[in-house]
């Protein structure tokens, strides 16, 4: 077995300190740029709120509304990393949730009654299903007839925007499934306190667990060390952030009308100073971090993985080292679908109604979210935790310009403007590196 070494802390090539800490840390530096302008976001909007922005309440509500943004940010990434675009998403995702909501409000209740345990069941896979076969139809159209996928994800951005509308010809559908709605988040679709502490506990663990096993995989296989200070330092940092993250959403207390009549209903005694039930993780950011650490997976650990990224980097050298690249271009597509179903149930929940006008310009911040996190347009390039952050940087920009009472068109433009600067960046940071 091959000696391991570990890697040089302080200078490295008389390049510096913050060089060699990069450097032992292994730290993305486009990701801590990201970070960094996301609390730059943070910290102004803050100031310019009065210090709102940055309470619990309006970070438990900003986690919340990024969630169906990151999900289809995930898939996006992919689709992107294979040199393709997918510009039908919101429209997909406005009629999924039309098909899902259809489904429990008016199709399932004739079999099953209404509020049946097992309608949210039905209408989550049925969903799941049409965006499946809608993301076949397109990656099938874009695989193998060879139709731009430009060209064919925008005829499904205005076919399936009035698809939504045929559907129910123009109506509103609405309520949802009672257990359905808890998708959406909400006082009842979250978890309170004491299982959002087990749960942070759990990922912490699984953060020192995952830096402990590549450390020995680095051994086995006789890689280069990071210094142990490195790993601790890293395991450390992501406990906090981990753990500040929870204890923000702990922070934030029901109504306190909800929580008397939850008191009233449960026989409680209501202290003097009001009663406190924390909010906790909400269901829909819970269904965003479990997708995204299954991406993850599929992207790093996989060899659908493998293939999507040697697609992206040299298509023709892919297709002579024998792998079908058009069957796995179709399945990205087929992923995509999938992944808007499950956004569009996060989405539709939380306003427990299906709308013609949902899912409207959030194909915009999906493909934001996924190039400002670091995904290359020129393909090969890109990860499922960047895009992911890129989410909730375009979620922090328009939280922070609805609380500041800026007009839509100029959230519109900001966003664009936030878009292009996104891509340029990555056409510097490209260059640089070459």
């Amino acid at each position: 077995m091959a000696q391991s070494t570990t890697l040089p802390a302080g200078r490295v090539g008389g390049r510096g300190p913050i060089r060699g800490f990069l450097d032992a840390t292994e730290l993305d530096t486009r990701m801590l740029g990201m970070v960094a302008a996301l609390l730059l976001i943070w910290l102004g909007f803050s100031i310019a709120s009065g210090g709102v922005f940055l309470t619990p309440r309006n970070l438990w509500n900003l986690s919340v509304q990024t969630a169906s943004i990151a999900v289809m940010s995930t898939g996006m990434v992919l689709v992107i990393v294979t040199r393709n675009i997918d510009l039908s998403v919101g429209s997909v995702l406005g009629f999924v949730g039309m098909v899902m909501g259809v489904t429990q409000a008016e199709i399932l209740p004739q079999f099953l009654g209404y509020d049946h345990g097992a309608t949210w069941v039905v209408a989550l896979l049925v969903g799941v299903v049409v965006g499946g076969l809608i993301g076949a139809l397109h990656g099938y159209i874009i695989a193998y007839l060879g139709v731009p996928a430009f060209i064919v994800t925008l005829g499904g951005l205005l076919a399936w925007r009035g698809a939504a509308w045929w559907v129910t010809s123009g109506r509103t559908v609405a309520p949802m499934d009672t257990n359905f709605e808890l998708i959406g988040g909400g006082t009842d679709g979250s978890i309170g306190a004491t299982a959002s502490w087990i749960i942070g506990a759990v990922l912490c663990a699984a953060v020192v667990f995952a830096l402990v096993r590549a450390r020995r995989q680095r051994v086995r296989y006789g890689f280069p060390l990071r210094p142990l200070w490195a790993e601790v330092f890293l395991g450390t940092v992501a406990c906090a952030v981990i753990g500040g993250a929870i204890w923000v959403f702990n922070s934030y207390p029901w109504p306190v009308r909800i929580a008397e009549r939850y008191a009233e209903a449960n026989n409680l005694p209501i202290p003097e100073g009001g009663l406190f039930i924390a909010h906790g993780l909400a269901i829909p950011v819970l269904v965003a971090l479990a997708v995204g650490m299954v991406m993850t997976f599929l992207a790093n650990r996989t060899r659908f993985g493998r293939y999507v990224y040697a697609i992206g980097g040299n298509p023709e050298a892919a297709e002579l080292a024998g792998v079908n690249t058009k069957w796995v271009k179709m399945q990205v597509f087929i992923l995509m679908g999938m992944l808007v179903a499950i956004a569009a149930a996060i989405s539709t929940a939380r306003l427990n109604a299906a709308t013609n006008a949902q899912g409207t310009l959030d194909e915009l911040y999906t493909i934001a979210a996924a190039v400002i996190g670091g995904t290359s347009l020129a393909g090969g390039v890109g990860t499922i935790a960047g895009a992911m952050l890129g989410a909730l940087v375009m979620q922090s920009l328009q939280s922070g310009m609805v609380l500041m009472g800026v007009d839509s068109p100029l959230q519109n433009i900001v966003v664009g403007i936030v878009l292009v600067l996104a891509v340029w960046a990555d056409t510097v940071y490209r260059s640089r590196i070459k």
